[in-house]
């Protein structure tokens, strides 16, 4: 049996982020989105997210590439010069390079991150499961502090950031050889895979079995996603996308993602998508069937 959940990020980033996440749902093959308490667009996002039931939503924590919730002074390991801006680190490689020193403060993590969660909370979303911007929580230093903070808002599932290898490589490599930089990155911090496994287990925490489309992140077309879904093995994955609009508001937005979240939006509605999952024998589910009935 292959399952497969389709989650957008960036929910909450812009307004036409956020139309095209819901059209992706309501037309397309979305099932769940992870919304960003600090996003410009958060409020419309959450009336969104309450017009459609069946979208499951998480928290995209934000750690990286933004600002914070709580004051820079509460929280100064996670910004620069020790609590004097306003704002995170710019960009994976300050941040993982800071978390692989023991730089990034647990408590800090923690705490962040619950003010958060405890936003999307305060604005009727029941939150059925988590992530990180950039996947910070790859980091045993970032990962642990969000496990507590998960279960202290009572939010039971997080994405795991790794994929197997070799499915990776094929459907990748063989069809885009420029991603082999990429390609190269993920494989590289899969180091991390066993640490991430024993942190979720020890904390009574549910996950899949890996993420799909780390690598084809601002790359995607139909025949890549073709190429991905006919590569998934058994078991239940997570397939992360990044739909949007190109707009004015966008173009003020610190982000690589323009128009592939377009092109993204393309593949994800499109009838090719369905029967792509169909022909490759992928059953579509969202992150609530992955939770016990009684959360």
């Amino acid at each position: 049996m292959r399952r497969l959940i389709i989650n957008a990020d960036d929910f909450g980033l812009t307004s036409g982020v956020n139309r095209a996440i819901l059209e992706a749902h309501q037309h397309g093959v979305v099932t769940s989105a992870t919304l960003m308490a600090g996003g410009r667009a958060f409020e419309e996002a959450a009336q969104f997210a309450q017009q459609a039931p069946q979208l499951n939503v998480g928290c995209h924590v934000v750690l990286v590439d933004g600002e914070p919730l709580l004051p820079p002074e509460q929280v100064p390991s996670l910004v620069p010069a020790g609590g004097q801006a306003a704002h995170f680190r710019s960009g994976f490689g300050d941040l993982a390079a800071a978390a692989l020193r023991g730089r990034i403060d647990a408590a800090q993590v923690q705490a962040e991150a619950t003010a958060q969660m405890r936003k999307l909370q305060a604005a009727g979303l029941a939150l059925s499961h988590f992530d990180t911007h950039k996947h910070a929580h790859m980091f045993s230093g970032i990962l642990r502090p969000l496990l507590r903070a998960a279960r202290a808002c009572g939010v039971r599932a997080l994405r795991n950031p790794f994929a197997p290898v070799k499915p990776l490589a094929f459907a990748h490599l063989l069809r885009r050889p420029r991603l082999w930089k990429r390609y190269s990155e993920v494989t590289a911090l899969r180091r991390l895979l066993d640490s991430f496994r024993r942190a979720v287990q020890e904390e009574q925490m549910i996950t899949t079995d890996g993420t799909f489309g780390i690598v084809s992140t601002g790359a995607l077309d139909e025949r890549l996603f073709d190429a991905i879904v006919g590569s998934i093995p058994e078991g239940t994955w997570e397939f992360v996308c990044h739909p949007g609009y190109n707009d004015s508001e966008l173009g003020g937005v610190r982000t690589r993602l323009r128009e592939s979240r377009v092109q993204e939006l393309r593949v994800l509605t499109s009838e090719a998508a369905r029967t792509t999952l169909e022909r490759h024998g992928v059953e579509l589910i969202s992150w609530k069937q992955l939770l016990p009935s009684s959360c």
